[in-house]
């Protein structure tokens, strides 16, 4: 790997263009100074191999309700029904979701760790903090793979033309909104809310913004906010947790879905891919694919491998085992209720102490590339790492 170190932009700068997370309860950096060079074959490499990826979810996903396989995904029964309905209809496009990666630098092959398909963040600092970061260092900032405020653009365009050309999207449009929404007090969740909310605006929707609590929600009427009623909903709230955490509002919007009043964003089947347990049924769909890792919902034999829960996230409840499934590593965390998988384990290219990890955003295609810094598992003091294609 071939790194460069940028010159910081200071804390006020970062604050400016909108990135106030920008130190970690450690009071460490969380934006690295680090800046990984690639040139164009691995870059259009990462391209070709998550829209590669993306497809075999879908033929995955489709599997998993043909043959009805919600509850080994460790999906609440709850939550099917709306799984099922924003499956058969286009009109619940995916807006976006972030594939995470192994390898793609120094020669080692490219392999899907997970696919964060419903509520990743990390978006707001691929699309916009390192190209402020190149320029802030004289460099060409178009010279990334990063096109994500384009592509988001288009993919809400997609909302109405249900297409891959957009082209229609004026002649069609007829003033429909959407109401974008998350919980009060993340500036990282809120953040990355307005940002996908300006994506729809420049993309030409009627927007708005709400926190969560402040959304009124009725099964015969729909959304509403201050009086205004909304067609769709961009919710920065996993479904998980919506189904577990929140019972009566999943039954209300399984209502709103059933009476065709809301479209909710990002769909509910994107659960199916956000739940690590598919990467066991990619596995068995895909046997020995080279993107894919050896997936189990049992220990693996003989291999050294990872055990993660269904929706863990940021690292949480994570070991990394030997063959003999001593552990080397683990992680603790609120999510060890959920189901377990065992991945095999990938090594991710390493400098000197540190580990670099590869992170693809997908918004109908593969659309921007952002790196994360950390130990031997990426959790919430990993550092946010910048690249050049030169």
């Amino acid at each position: 790997m071939q790194i460069k170190t940028l010159n910081p932009l200071s804390k006020h700068a970062l604050e400016e263009i909108g990135l106030e997370w920008h130190t970690d309860q450690d009071n460490t950096d969380y934006i690295s100074t680090d800046l990984i060079t690639i040139n164009q074959a691995q870059a259009d490499a990462y391209y070709a191999a998550c829209n590669e990826l993306y497809d075999m979810c879908v033929e995955t996903a489709q599997m998993v309700i043909d043959q009805e396989r919600f509850f080994e995904l460790d999906i609440p029964n709850s939550i099917v029904p709306m799984i099922k309905q924003s499956w058969e209809n286009d009109i619940h496009w995916h807006i976006y979701g972030r594939f995470d990666l192994a390898g793609g630098l120094d020669g080692q092959p490219i392999k899907l760790l997970e696919f964060n398909a419903d509520t990743p963040t990390m978006l707001y600092e691929s699309a916009l903090v390192q190209w402020a970061l190149l320029k802030h260092n004289g460099y060409n900032a178009e010279l990334q793979f990063n096109n994500i405020f384009e592509a988001l653009g288009e993919n809400f365009k997609r909302l109405v033309t249900l297409q891959e050309d957009t082209s229609a999207f004026a002649q069609e449009y007829e003033g429909w909104k959407i109401l974008f929404s998350c919980v009060q007090g993340s500036s990282e969740e809120e953040r990355t809310t307005r940002f996908l909310q300006e994506c729809a605006k420049s993309a030409g929707f009627d927007t708005h913004f709400a926190y969560i609590d402040k959304v009124e929600f009725n099964a015969e009427t729909g959304v509403f906010y201050e009086g205004i009623n909304y067609e769709f909903l961009f919710k920065l709230i996993p479904w998980e947790n919506i189904a577990i955490d929140e019972p009566e509002l999943a039954m209300l919007m399984q209502g709103m879905m059933e009476n065709q009043n809301t479209i909710f964003l990002n769909p509910a089947y994107t659960l199916i891919f956000q739940s690590k347990r598919f990467l066991k049924l990619l596995w068995e769909h895909y046997p020995n694919h080279p993107l894919l890792l050896e997936t189990s919902y049992e220990p693996l034999r003989n291999k050294k491998q990872v055990r993660k829960v269904a929706f863990g996230r940021e690292g949480a409840n994570t070991q990394i085992l030997n063959p003999d499934l001593s552990v080397i590593h683990e992680t603790g965390g609120i999510y060890g209720n959920h189901k377990p998988i065992y991945q095999e384990f990938a090594p991710l290219n390493k400098v000197g102490e540190f580990y670099y990890q590869p992170n693809v955003f997908y918004a109908y295609e593969a659309c921007g590339l952002g790196f994360r810094k950390g130990g031997l598992v990426m959790d919430n003091f990993s550092k946010f790492v910048s690249h050049i294609i030169q």
